[in-house]
């Protein structure tokens, strides 16, 4: 089994080698782990991958292959917090939805906080306690229009004011072959080239000229080369609904950072607060001062967010509504900064056009940055880099 895995990984397109597997083959034979997929998992990362760029190619070649056979390596399990493993989903009519009652931000918090002081076991369904299913705003894979996702999947509303649970995400991966060039050549319409620094390259025509009006002796004529002057400042959102979007979105990261030589990129989630980051796997270790790339980068960037703009309206509005923690200021704030920074700014949208008149945050969303969002089809592409290039 571990030989059809090292020639999956292979043709996954990881670059792992016969020393690195006899490594890992060592470390297993030495006892180096228990018997557990998870803690394998971690030990044949460190054996096989040796630069952290790889790792989310690693996580779905690895995910492929040991998708049905888990129980290979653990014959028994307890599964600690068992409630928060997601059991089944209550169906509800469109008469039953509609009289869901949204709670509102702080009657939503201060009654979390009472359940939590006062529930002391799992619970299934209901409308009142935290557990799975059901129509309470406290738990997973339930029917409330707004609440706190505690742990498992999302049931498909997009909707949650938090999440307790720790997420990964992976970051965009620019090295993506794209199946069209018609992104790339969309985006090329945003370029702008200048002749700077030293006279290196030969300008034949004044050469020409000159040589002509020098009763024919060569007089060689020189002048800088041309360089694309555009600077690109691009912000990605990423994870949670954008997965439904990572192949576009890739697409055009990858297109993006081959077209523009000055192409500096950040990520946040959902809305940008007040830091940023580069790298997802170091995103709490490695964090970037929104306040500093505001400084940082001079207002003749163009700046393009990129993002669904699908999410609970308290985190553009409210101080504290980040899914992942209590940010200090409302995201809205932070986006009126960055658009005033940056005048020549736009938006970018996944999400099919026909849709955004349906969601609130989008709507918001729009109105914040001036109506400057497009979708990421070729011809909103054209019509985003006409609008940056006015």
């Amino acid at each position: 089994m571990l030989i059809n895995f090292f020639y999956h990984l292979k043709g996954s397109g990881l670059k792992v080698s016969v020393k690195e597997y006899l490594t890992l083959l060592e470390a297993l034979q030495a006892k180096m782990i228990h018997p557990s997929l998870e803690e394998f998992y971690f030990l044949s990362r460190m054996s096989l991958v040796k630069d952290e760029n790889q790792f989310d190619k690693f996580d779905r070649a690895f995910g492929s292959f040991f998708k049905h056979v888990s129980t290979l390596f653990e014959k028994s399990k307890d599964i600690p917090l068992e409630w928060l493993i997601k059991q089944g989903m209550k169906q509800l009519s469109p008469e039953d939805r509609k009289a869901l009652e949204k709670l509102g931000w702080e009657k939503l918090m201060q009654t979390f906080k009472e359940r939590l002081a006062e529930q002391k076991e799992r619970h299934q369904g209901g409308n009142k306690w935290i557990g799975t299913g059901g129509t309470s705003p406290f738990g997973n894979s339930g029917a409330h229009p707004e609440g706190i996702r505690i742990g498992g999947d999302s049931a498909g509303n997009r909707s949650a004011v938090k999440v307790w649970d720790m997420r990964t995400f992976r970051d965009y991966d620019d090295s993506v072959e794209l199946g069209t060039r018609n992104i790339k050549v969309a985006l090329r319409r945003l370029r702008k080239f200048a002749r700077e620094g030293a006279e290196n390259e030969l300008d034949m025509d004044n050469t020409i000229t000159s040589t002509a009006r020098n009763a024919g002796y060569l007089d060689l004529k020189m002048r800088p080369q041309r360089h694309n002057t555009v600077k690109v400042l691009m912000l990605l959102d990423v994870g949670g609904t954008m997965d439904d979007h990572i192949t576009r979105i890739e697409e055009l990261f990858s297109a993006a950072k081959n077209e523009f030589k000055r192409f500096e990129h950040y990520y946040f989630h959902n809305c940008v607060y007040e830091y940023l980051w580069k790298s997802n796997q170091r995103k709490h270790a490695e964090r970037f001062s929104s306040w500093d790339i505001l400084r940082k980068y001079t207002p003749d960037y163009k700046l393009i967010f990129v993002g669904d703009a699908t999410m609970s309206p308290y985190e553009i509005l409210q101080a504290g509504g980040s899914v992942e923690y209590n940010n200090e200021e409302p995201g809205a704030q932070w986006l009126r900064r960055f658009v005033s920074t940056f005048p020549k700014h736009i938006w970018l949208n996944p999400e099919p056009e026909g849709v955004w008149q349906y969601r609130q945050s989008i709507s918001i969303m729009q109105q914040l940055i001036g109506g400057k969002m497009f979708p990421v089809t070729l011809e909103g592409l054209e019509r985003a880099m006409r609008q940056l290039s006015k």
